[in-house]
This record gives C-alpha cells, sequence and structure tokens, in this order.
C-alpha cells in the first residue's frame, strides 16, 4: 500500500487525527476523503485514499471530532463544526490555490457540498457515496444523543426537500460521480434521485451502482478492491455519462 502519515491538527478546541500522502513532488490535486456519521472514521477510508494517491494526487483524510482519533464528543459535533473542522484542515495542508477532489459519505454528502460552496472552481471533482442533504435548519444544531433538536428536523418528512446543497449541486459544473448502493437503508430513495438531478444540471455527471451494497460504501470500498479502483477512475474521469 502507498505510505500515508500521520498528522494532528488543532482546531476550535479540538485536536483532529489525519492522515496525508503523495508520490508527487509537484503541482497535482488533493483527494480529500469524508467518513461518515456514527462509527464513521478515516480508518476505513485509507485503501482508497492511497488509490487516489497511486494514481498521482495528494491525499488527505481525517477523522471528524468525537470520531476515531480525533479529540471531543460526538454529541457536540454539527453540520457547521464538521464543515469548518474540513476548512481548516484542508487550508492547513493544502497550498492556497491547489486544485481539490472531494469525496463524502452519507452525512459527507452535505459536507462535500458545503465545501464546494466555499471553494467553488478550486472544487474540480466530487465523489458522493449514499450522500445525504439537510434542511438549512439543521446546519447549526448539535446531534446530540439521537432524540434532540436535530434528530427531530432532520426526521421530519420532506424536510430535506429545500436543502440548501441540492442549489449548490444544480450549480456545479465539474466532475461528478454518484455512488448509489444497491440497497440503502438510511437514505430514502428520493433523496438519492434528487442529488442525481441535481448533478445531472450542469456537472460532468456520473451515476457508480454498487448493486450489492448497502448504505455503508465506505465498508464496501475497504472489502472490495476491484469496485474501490473502477470508482476511484470514474472519479479522476475527465468526461461524464450524464
Amino acid at each position: 500500500m502507498t505510505e500515508l502519515s500521520s498528522f494532528t491538527h488543532a482546531h476550535d478546541g479540538e485536536l483532529l487525527s489525519g492522515v496525508h500522502g503523495s508520490t508527487v513532488d509537484g503541482p497535482a490535486a488533493t483527494v480529500v476523503l469524508l467518513h461518515g456519521a456514527g462509527i464513521g472514521s478515516k480508518e476505513r477510508l485509507l485503501p482508497m485514499l492511497a488509490e487516489f494517491v497511486s494514481r498521482g494526487c495528494h491525499g488527505l483524510a481525517f477523522d471528524f471530532s468525537g470520531h476515531g482519533e480525533s479529540s471531543g464528543e460526538l454529541r457536540e459535533l454539527s453540520l457547521r463544526r464538521r464543515f469548518e473542522q474540513a476548512v481548516a484542515v484542508i487550508d492547513a495542508q493544502v497550498p492556497a490555490d491547489g486544485p481539490l477532489i472531494v469525496v463524502g459519505f452519507s452525512m459527507s454528502g452535505q459536507t462535500v457540498t458545503d465545501l464546494v460552496g466555499h471553494y467553488g472552481e478550486r472544487v474540480t471533482a466530487v465523489g458522493l457515496c449514499a450522500p445525504a442533504v439537510y434542511a438549512e435548519e439543521a446546519w447549526d444544531v448539535p446531534f446530540g444523543e439521537g432524540d434532540g433538536r436535530f434528530s427531530e428536523i432532520i426526521r421530519r418528512p420532506d424536510g430535506w426537500r429545500a436543502a440548501p446543497a441540492l442549489d449548490v449541486l444544480r450549480a456545479y459544473e465539474g466532475r461528478a460521480v454518484l455512488a448509489v448502493p444497491g440497497t440503502d437503508a438510511i437514505i430514502p430513495p428520493e433523496v438519492t434521485a434528487a442529488v442525481q438531478d441535481a448533478l445531472a444540471a450542469k456537472a460532468r455527471f456520473t451515476r457508480f451502482d454498487v448493486p450489492g451494497a448497502e448504505h455503508m460504501l465506505g465498508m464496501w470500498f475497504e472489502e472490495h478492491p476491484e469496485d474501490r479502483r473502477e470508482f476511484v477512475t470514474a472519479v479522476l474521469a475527465t468526461t461524464g455519462d450524464r
């Protein structure tokens, strides 16, 4: 496997644990892999990170606070804090004008779109793996213990339909790959369809179906190297299928 090095980054009272790697000395796109919620961590994404690095990208992944080897409590995390932590790590690790490829799993589908809105044309490609998008009202609310206001907001029927993330994706003109598992008990099919429709508006878009997989695509790609390689190839392609 391509050698990856560990780092830590202090931000907002937390110590964030990450890994980075590269096989090139000069300018290249930096791929940023963002894990999902719950028990998600950077650990299961390391084989994919190594694959991107072996293809000539700089690579970067980290644990959000409350996850993996980072400090903090998961209940104190929020969508806003996830975005701010990602920006802090990227700005510390990536040259200010360096192109970005951002790949997010589940809840980090929202974080990817937040980063697209922030970095604009610097984001040359996105990979969305069983992505979630959220109502604007949920942005600043701590996740809590699963029975608080955040959970109430995200469980409202059709509350996601006016998600600002969908507007960002409709305007995105870069490369976009939407990875869709064969069975997903977490993300409603209507959400996936809305994300697909948004990406199809302007992006160089490809849908990447993973028939045997369930929602946790990070785990699937960790355990299925051929699917992992094909997904990386799709993200790095210069054209889409529409």
